[in-house]
């Protein structure tokens, strides 16, 4: 455990809000348990490393100590499972919330609570023009949603519901596992106290529905790769009437078929025929609000990149657009005839014979190849 960074334990980045670190934690911890896994030797470690990363990552100052200067700044303060951390409030505060989860009604007993529904992802695939104007686009996406039948209870209407038998209403039952006594879910009510004789004939009982919506989503100027939009309550339905999760519309930009976008700048690589590149000219460049006219000066050399101020990007985050950057490739002549091929021929031969290096780059090239030749190759 000394050697693993505690962000890739819990899985999260290190810029994770409480919240992540808590989420991560607990999916983690219910599914790692040992009383859930008592076939898997490994669980009770696995445990044991996400509750010590978890102590950690939740104490403000132990976290930005290992951020500063990793396991070594911690001088001892988390180990050992991470049962008894003073940071992170001990072993009730670490797992209080969370043994809910495992066992289906805490440490203190009590029935089962309404849940939140879990958050949705969307990928949204988006063309450039569209992530960097902004749009409305619609979505259809499939979740779960309160059964409008029984409104939630799993019941059909006006039919009656009884105690469990089972745990007496309370939701609960007590299992003696060696030396410790343990609380978890009742199997026959799974927690809600309650048998419910006649179960919804739309949802089964589960007060719950798979369905499908489809949803407007604002899509804001500037977003890029990566972004994320949430829509607040549109993720699954909660259990016994909690509220509905978020959904999360992470957004994927296309190739662009002239454009690539970095940061708030475009970049674009420009074909140049080889005259123009050499006597100089004006050559049209689409940008993403119409061509614009751009001066090649005599003597571009390929690989000679060009700023068009403020045709670049207004991202979500800036206030200013960035530029569009030009990247010339001088581009070899074709399909010559005989004719054309003579041309350059007598062309080339001028060159030689004028007594003017035309070609620096290149005479510099064959210099340093002479001197690797008489050094290295004798």
């Amino acid at each position: 455990m000394a050697n693993r960074d505690y962000y890739e334990v819990l899985g999260v980045s290190k810029g994770a809000s409480k919240d992540e670190i808590k989420k991560a934690y607990r999916r983690l911890a219910m599914k790692n348990h040992p009383d859930r896994n008592p076939d898997d030797a490994d669980a009770e470690a696995r445990f044991k490393e996400a509750s010590e990363a978890y102590e950690v990552l939740s104490d403000d100052q132990k976290r930005q100590a290992y951020d500063q200067f990793g396991h070594a700044g911690l001088g001892g303060a988390a180990g050992g499972g991470g049962f008894g951390g003073a940071g992170a409030g001990g072993f009730g505060d670490i797992f209080g919330d969370i043994f809910s989860d495992i066992f289906g009604g805490g440490m203190g007993g009590g029935r089962q609570r309404a849940s939140r529904g879990a958050d949705l992802r969307y990928d949204l695939d988006l063309d450039l023009e569209t992530a960097i104007g902004g749009d409305t686009v619609e979505i259809r996406i499939p979740t779960l949603d309160q059964c409008d039948a029984c409104d939630g209870s799993g019941a059909e209407k006006d039919s009656p519901v009884d105690t469990c038998p089972t745990c007496q209403g309370v939701g609960q039952v007590r299992i003696q596992q060696g030396f410790l006594s343990i609380q978890q879910s009742c199997p026959d009510c799974h927690g809600s106290g309650k048998k419910i004789r006649n179960p919804c004939r739309k949802c089964g009982g589960e007060g719950r529905v798979q369905s499908s919506k489809t949803l407007s989503v604002k899509v804001p100027p500037g977003v890029d790769n990566g972004d994320r939009i949430r829509l607040s309550g549109e993720g699954e339905a909660g259990e016994m009437g909690g509220p509905s999760g978020d959904l999360y519309v992470q957004i994927n930009v296309k190739p662009h078929e002239f454009f690539e976008r970095d940061g708030n700048n475009l970049r674009a690589n420009v074909p140049v025929d080889m005259i123009t590149a050499a006597l100089g000219g004006e050559i049209d460049v689409p940008t993403l609000g119409g061509k614009v006219s751009l001066r090649i000066p005599a003597e571009t050399q390929s690989g000679k990149t060009f700023r068009l101020r403020g045709k670049g990007v207004q991202s979500v985050r800036t206030s200013a657009p960035g530029d569009l950057l030009c990247k010339v490739s001088v581009e070899t002549p074709v399909n010559l005839n005989a004719k054309q091929k003579k041309l350059l021929e007598e062309f080339r031969d001028s060159l030689e014979n004028s007594g003017r290096s035309h070609s620096p780059a290149t005479s510099s090239w064959l210099d340093k190849a002479k001197r690797f030749f008489n050094e290295h190759l004798g």
